[in-house]
């Protein structure tokens, strides 16, 4: 199985992609009133890493490959929202948004098309929010970035209705 549709890298063990800070930077304005936050996928810790160097607070980070899985937990604490890079595996990314939403306001960082596509029309009463970052640098210290757009897209139980898309992507 490769990485992406245009892609012939080979995709690796459990969608591990660290989650490059430029990726990060964009959704930072959108975190309003978020302190505190769980990260259930947290790979190499990555994430957690950039989003503290922005004031946040990590109340919860655990990865399937240190034996926490994020669908087994049905409460993170007292926090105010959960973000993460999940797997990229459409059926087990599907779960999450389901099982996720309902715990707290929900950030996930997805590709553009999935959004296009009719397997996210149930999933899609319950986002809020798109933040278009662009394409993405997967791969540390190599010159191309992925050939994929990305965002962050908010899920949370009490949304009901359509998403606002946030484009700022160029402008200073």
């Amino acid at each position: 199985m490769t990485m992406g549709k245009r892609s012939d890298f080979k995709r690796r063990s459990l969608d591990l992609y660290p989650t490059p800070l430029a990726a990060v930077r964009p959704l930072i304005p959108f975190l309003n009133g978020t302190r505190r936050f769980a990260e259930p996928c947290a790979g190499d810790g990555d994430l957690v890493r950039h989003l503290v160097s922005f004031g946040l607070i990590c109340a919860y980070a655990g990865d399937v490959s240190t034996g926490r899985d994020a669908l087994a937990r049905d409460s993170y604490g007292k926090i105010d929202a959960i973000i993460t890079n999940p797997p990229h595996t459409r059926d087990l990314m599907h779960q999450m948004i389901v099982h996720f939403r309902v715990i707290a306001p929900t950030w996930l960082l997805i590709d553009l098309d999935w959004v296009a596509n009719l397997q996210a029309v149930p999933y899609l009463p319950y986002c809020s929010d798109i933040v278009i970052i662009g394409r993405v640098k997967w791969i540390e210290n190599s010159p191309f970035t992925g050939k994929e757009n990305y965002g962050w897209y908010r899920f949370d139980a009490m949304q009901h209705g359509s998403a606002r898309i946030h484009n700022h992507r160029g402008l200073r």
